[in-house]
Order: C-alpha cells, then structure tokens, then sequence
C-alpha cells in the first residue's frame, strides 16, 4: 500500500493518459466537489466532453473555478491527462496565486490496458496512434514536473500501485492551531539578553541555566507557552545568548518561534552566501566567532526549520514577523513567506534613506488577530485586530510581550541605546493613513470590517456597512459634528408580578446579579433623545459650520435650519449662565438629552401609527357594543362576546390616554423642552468615569439657569441593600406611571463607564416601563392573560448584547474625541454603532 502525503490545501493535478483511471481513482479518493473535470467543462461550455476544440474555453473556466475554491481554502484536485507542459503552467499558476502548493500524482497505467479501456467506451473514438503519443508525452512530462513547480510529485505506476494508492493528508507547516496558549507574545529581542530575562521573570517565568550560568530554558508554572516573533538577532550585545535561550525553550517545547528578516539574513552568511554585512549583522558575527562551531551549526539548524508563521489557537491567533495579511494567512509560498518577513513596501525610501512600508494593518478585516514586530514604534496600538510589539528596545526603547488572550501588555525598559536608530522611533507610520485632518475614505467604513476598539472587538458585516453608509451619506449631520450616537437600551428582565411586563423588581434584581450596590432610578422622559454638541462661540466651525449640532440616535439633524441653531443658542447661554465654561476650561460640550414633547418631532408617527388604531376603535367598538346590547335584549346568548368587546373599548381607552399624555401644541421652539441627563464630554476630556450624581447636578444647574427652556430629571438613589429604599423606589415608580409617566431607566450610580468584578462593562442603564405606557409599544389588549403569557416569553439576549456592543464602541468613540484622534478614527465608531442598529432586534423590547 502506497500512502500518497498531500498538504490539506493544494492544488492537485492528476496526470495521466486516458484510460488510465484517473475518473476512477479521483472518485476513491476525493469528495465530488472537490474534483473539476475537464470533460465536465468541456460539456458545460460546448454540450460535448470530446469537443476538443472547445477545450480552451473549458480551462478558462475551470482556471476560474480552481482560483474561487483556492482562494476559500478549499483543497482542488483537476483531473484531466494533463500531458502538455502548457496545460500544467496554467495550473501552477493558478497555484500561486493563491499561495497554495501544486502536487502531482501521476498514474502510469500499461498503455494496453488504457486502450482496452478507451475502445469500451463509445464516446472515444481517436486511434491506437494517438494512446501511443500521450504515452511519450507521459514519459517526458514525469521528468519535468518537478522543475516545472510542483511541490510534491507521486508516480503510480502499474493497476497495483494505483489500486493500493492511499492519501494521507498533511498539515501545513504553519498550522498549529490545535496550540490555544495561554501564550506571552515577545517583540523583536535584537541580541537584547538581560531584558529578555527581565521580561520573562517578570511575566512568570522560571529560567534554568546550564553549568555556566547561561539561560538555556524556562518554564512558566501556568504552562505558558512562549511566542517569538524574530529578530533575535543583530544589533544588540548578545545574540548568541539570545538564541541560546529561544532555541532551548522552543526545544523543550517551552516555546515556539517565527524567522524574522535578520536571521534569514544571518541564515545566509552562515552558509557562505554572499550578503551585505549590515544593520548589525557585523556584531552577531563577531559574537559568534567566540562560541563552539557546535552551537553555531546549531544555531544555523534552527533558523533554517523556522516557519514564516502561525496559526494558533484554532486560526483565532496568527504570529508573524511583519505581520500577515488575511488572504496570506495559512498558506505557503515564496511571496506569502517574504510578507511576513519584510511585509510590503511602497517602493519610495523616506528621508533617512529607509523603505515606506505599506500600511497593511490599516486595510485588514480580518477575523483573526495577527501579532508582529518588525517596524518598531515606541507605544503598541490597536489596529484592526492587529498590533506591532516591536517597541524598540536594542535602540533604548522597551522589550514588549502581548499576554494571549488577556491582551495585556508587558514591558521592560532597555538598560541603554545599544544601537543608534536611522531613523526616530515614531508611532506607527504604517498604520495611519496620510491625510489630511477632516479627510475620510470610503474604505474605512465599507466591506467587511473588524474593529478592536479597547472595551472589546466587532466585525461589522458589508451588509450591516452599507446600511449605514445609506444613512450616514444622506440623512446624517455633518461627520465632524458627529462624534458619538446614543447606544439603545434595553429592557429589564420579564416581570413576575401579575398583571405586569416589566417591574422595578427585575430591574433591581438584575444589578444584583451583576454585582451592584448603588443605582440611580431616573424618570424617563417620553420625548425624542437629543444629542447636543455646542460651541461657547456661535461662530466656531471647528464641528461643522454652526457652532455646533442637534442630532436624532441615528445622526441625522434634529429640526434642521434655522430651529437647530435657536436650540443651541438656548444652551448655549444656559452653560454661560451655569458656568460651566470656566469650570470645565472648555469651549465644547456634548450633552446627552431628551426632547419634549414627543410630539415635537413625532407627529407624523403619532398621527399614523397610533392616533390611526385610537380613531379605527374609537369609530367602531361603540358601534359594536350597540349591536352587541341589541341582540342581548333580544334573548341571544352573546353575554361572553359582548363582555369581551367592553374590555377592548376599555384598554383602547387607555391606550388613547396613554398616547395623547405625550401630545403637547409647541410651535418652532416656543413649548419645546430639553431635559439633559448626562454631560458626555468636553475640550480634552471625557466624564464617563464621574458618577451619576454630578451628571444629574450639571443638568440641575443648566435648568436653574433657565428654567423654562430645561426640564429637570427627578430620580432616586437606591442602595440595593435597603429594603426601604428599594420599596420606596417601587412606590415612586408605581406613582409616576400612574400619572402618566413612562417610567424610569436604572443606571449603575458609579457613571457611565461602570464595570462588574471581573472588569466587563455594565448595561449602562436598563429601561423599566409603566403598564399603561407598553400599551402603546405592545397593543392596547396586551395585558389581557393570554397575550402576557406569550410576552413574558420575550428573549432579551440579543438587544442586550446589541447595547453592550453599542455603548462599548460609543465609551472608544470619546476616548478618542478628548485624545484628539483625527476625525477618521472617530467616525469609525460612530458609523459601527450606526451599522449595529441594522441588526435585527425585537423594536418593541
């Protein structure tokens, strides 16, 4: 039995003449997606297999075919005779295009047997002749394939060999998928020793010496696993002892490690290659000539086995030198293996006479989060799922490591500059894209895109992408007036209580559970939610030409011209009368608000969606009931039905009243409010992190500055360990939703930033709705039994993951805001919380 090894993804090419097996043998061995047929597509494109003259078109085709299934990961197997030294380039070519190796299996049949075979099938029908010329061809091609640029070739020869023949699948060299860590990530040593030890003791590790006190290994109690992203070498006072090290742990199965571009480079003089002695190669030589030939045979063994990169913790985790991008990742080639280790350039050199680098990590979206050094920057930053721990530490810098998955960062200082750098550190160049301040892209927001944004990661679908690019581009507020959207919020869990859907209690009880003493209960306004971005001067165009913005949730402006700049004038003098110019030395605010009334900016919606139901029942149910009083004096039997129709026109009734309470005449702004609730941000600072009690008292002071345009927000303040203060709020919630109220939103006292005790973020608030009030949202009937059983019912899992998500990406958004991040870098946020809410959600919850 012959077992043929053949990587898990390839491109696999039978060879063979016809009546060989080759049909018969892909059959055996290969899942019938997986085989492209050129009879098939000689048939798909001219309704004939034996059309030879249709056999060009037919490769076209299944060139494309092999090229989309390659590009998916997909392993491809081409069985045609494949004779021609130009049929086989068209598909080594289509191989590396994909990054994929090309192998052959060549099936060598007894040419008698092949035309025993060819004259049993009626559609063949060429000459004895024509067998005799392939058979030749099969004879020079098995020669050539090698040279040609298959990787792999295997030669069946006779109906034995073949009959027995099995595949026995090989993983790529960089697949270690099956290693989930924990691991500690290392950046670019550069012959850096004693800060390599430094960093490892700190992050754990145990190291173990030899006789003379070299480190050799080391091993973390948690069993850590190491991960070195190359460059051990060069420049720095002690490379042997740093591959020493490595070379012991990736040995002891302690560690493991990719190339970077100076030990290929050490690689190749070592091996007598002709390289220019530079960048510190001069020293690493010099070092290595004071130690054994032994070790230096040894070291040259191990860099040479180093693979480009790697694939770990199930393709979550992938480890290159340069980094890698998404379509490179997991496949072999020689362009996938020098991107990783010298990543892309532009062509262009800057002015210290260095190579631009590509800014790859700006355009990835991937899934997977790559890790890699090579271009050292003194700060590691977040980009696209993607972060360089290069920090510089043979030029005075740091030595780095990435704790996987904690993503915590650990560093060491360099003891001192060992090595003068051509060029300053600087942040990473590479990452941001060279433009000017207020300039966006397109690409920053379309396709597929995954964003790690410090409070947690998010892949935005293009679907999701491109709803939001429908509103942002036609409805939204200028984008520099746009720095955050209100995330939605969710309700509290399903009330026990009879008769009711949502209930202080669950409210409470949820925040127990999270870990929180202290709540605020504050009165939900029924209004429009309203964010205001205002400017201490009305000319100020910094955010747009109107010294600022009034926007809706989803961006858009609130009222238009010329009402927007009435309102911001109106907050304008309140923060001057409040002096919170002063206070805060600032010249901007954003203000989180509601507007009332809901009619203000509802109408149309009142008048459609709900005055329409209040006048259909209003018109009819009387009628009904009529009818229903007619045929009970008549002696028919409708007692049940005309009960039933009652307490419809009594919960249409409430319905209507419970609408109408939010329906108040404003003209312009005269009778329009604005009730604010929390003060988001300033010039240079963030107030996430101050408790709800002084964003409450910020809006206190704007309504004691103008008391008729602001409307105070009453609230409580609940211990949640006090019964009394607990019922208390219970009976103050059941009092204002009993006046009409909507009810109120449960927020962690702490603010807005909140976590629990194990560091994730809180639901910034939770709604809890008035009974009268969800009629409105649910049906004026909805109380009835029936219709709350199915109700209580409801799953809130998705709209909570959803507000979670949103207000995470909103919490990055104003970091960035007050850290003067350029406007791109914001927008990127703001439009994924926009993108969020085209995920389908329950409206009503």
């Amino acid at each position: 039995m012959t077992a043929l090894d053949i990587p898990e993804l390839a491109l696999v090419a039978l060879v063979g003449i016809s009546g060989s097996g080759k049909s018969t043998f892909a059959r055996r061995h290969f899942a019938p997606t997986q085989v492209l047929s050129s009879d098939a597509f000689r048939a798909m494109v001219a309704d004939d297999e034996n059309d030879q003259s249709a056999s060009a078109e037919a490769f076209d085709v299944l060139h494309y075919v092999a090229g989309k299934r390659l590009r998916a990961g997909r392993l491809t197997v081409v069985d045609a005779t494949n004779l021609q030294s130009h049929a086989r380039a068209g598909l080594v070519r289509v191989a590396r295009e994909h990054d994929v190796l090309p192998v052959a299996v060549v099936l060598d049949a007894p040419e008698p047997l092949c035309w025993e075979r060819t004259q049993a099938r009626t559609d063949r029908t060429f000459g004895r002749q024509v067998l005799g010329r392939m058979q030749r061809d099969l004879r020079r091609s098995i020669g050539q394939l090698a040279r040609e640029g298959f990787r792999k070739v295997h030669v069946l020869r006779g109906v034995e060999e073949i009959d027995a023949a099995t595949i026995r699948y090989e993983r790529m060299f960089n697949d270690r998928k099956e290693l989930t860590g924990p691991f500690d990530i290392v950046g670019d040593v550069h012959g850096c020793r004693a800060e390599l030890e430094t960093l490892l003791t700190r992050l754990g590790w145990t190291l173990h010496r030899d006789p003379q006190g070299r480190p050799v290994d080391a091993t973390h109690p948690d069993g850590r696993t190491a991960v070195f992203v190359g460059d051990l070498v060069d420049r720095g006072p002690d490379s042997p002892g740093v591959l020493r090290l490595v070379m012991g742990m990736v040995a002891a199965g302690h560690a493991i490690c990719v190339p970077g571009n100076h030990e290929q480079k050490l690689l190749r003089k070592l091996r007598g290659r002709n390289v220019q002695v530079s960048h510190g190669l001069a020293e690493t030589l010099e070092q290595l000539e004071q130690e054994e030939s032994a070790f230096v045979a040894e070291a040259s063994t191990f860099i040479d086995g180093l693979v480009s990169h790697y694939l770990l913790d199930g393709g979550r985790l992938v480890v290159a030198h340069a980094g890698l991008k998404e379509e490179y990742q997991g496949r072999a080639s020689g362009r996938v293996r020098a991107f990783a280790l010298f990543g892309e350039t532009t062509g262009e050199t800057d002015e210290y006479g260095l190579p631009v680098r590509y800014p790859w990590a700006r355009d990835y979206r991937g899934s997977a989060m790559v890790v890699y050094g090579h271009t050292p920057t003194p700060t590691p930053e977040w980009v696209n799922n993607t972060i360089c721990i290069d920090t510089g530490c043979v030029f005075g810098g740091t030595l780095t490591a990435l704790r996987y998955p904690e993503r915590d960062l650990v560093s060491v200082p360099a003891a001192k500059e060992y090595y003068a750098p051509a060029r300053p550190l600087v942040s990473v160049p590479a990452a941001e894209p060279d433009r000017a301040e207020g300039t966006l892209d397109l690409g920053d927001v379309t396709g597929r895109r995954h964003l790690d944004y410090g409070y947690g990661t998010l892949t935005v679908d293009a679907e999701q992408a491109a709803a939001a690019l429908e509103v942002m581009s036609r409805f939204a507020v200028d984008p520099r007036a746009l720095p955050w959207l209100p995330p939605t919020m969710a309700p509290c869990s399903t009330a026990e209580l009879d008769g009711f859907l949502e209930h202080p209690a669950q409210a409470f009880a949820d925040y127990r559970a999270a870990g929180v003493d202290r709540v605020v209960c504050e009165e939900k306004h029924m209004g429009s939610r309203a964010v205001v971005l205002v400017c201490r001067q009305a000319d100020d165009n910094r955010f747009g030409p109107a010294g600022g913005a009034v926007y809706t949730r989803t961006g858009r402006p609130f009222f238009g011209e010329p009402l927007d700049a009435g309102l911001l004038a109106k907050v304008r003098a309140a923060a001057t009368g409040a002096g919170l110019w002063a206070e805060l030395d600032t010249d901007w605010l954003l203000l989180d608000t509601e507007l009332l009334p809901w009619s203000a900016k509802a109408t149309g919606l009142i008048r459609e969606q709900y005055a329409s139901v209040g006048a259909a029942g209003g018109a009819v149910l009387p009628a009904v009931l009529d009818a229903l009083d007619a045929a009970t004096g008549r002696g028919l039997p409708v007692g049940e039905l005309r009960d039933r129709m009652a307490r419809r026109a009594t919960d249409l009734a409430r319905y209507t009243e419970a609408y109408r309470a939010y329906v108040h005449p404003s003209d312009g702004l005269d009778g329009v409010t604005l009730a604010p609730f929390a003060l988001l941000a300033s010039a240079g600072a963030t107030h996430t992190g101050r408790d709800h009690g002084w964003h409450l008292a910020v809006a206190d002071r704007l309504h004691e500055a103008d008391p008729v345009f602001f409307t105070p927000t009453r609230r409580r303040v609940v211990d949640l360990a006090d019964e009394a203060a607990v019922r208390e709020a219970t009976e103050w919630w059941l009092e204002l939703t009993a006046a009409g109220g909507e009810g109120m939103v449960v927020k962690p006292y702490a603010g807005l930033a909140a976590v629990d005790g194990r560091g994730r973020l809180l639901q910034p608030g939770v709604k809890c709705r008035g009974r009268e009030y969800l009629r409105i949202i649910y049906g004026p009937e909805y109380t009835e039994p029936e219709q709350l059983a199915v109700l209580r019912k409801r799953s809130l899992g998705r709209k909570r993951g959803l507000a979670l998500r949103e207000h995470g990406l909103g919490l990055a958004a104003l970091d960035r805001l007050a850290d003067g991040a350029p406007l791109w870098r914001r927008h990127e946020l703001v439009f994924a919380i926009l993108a969020c809410e085209s995920e389908p959600v329950d409206p009503r919850l």
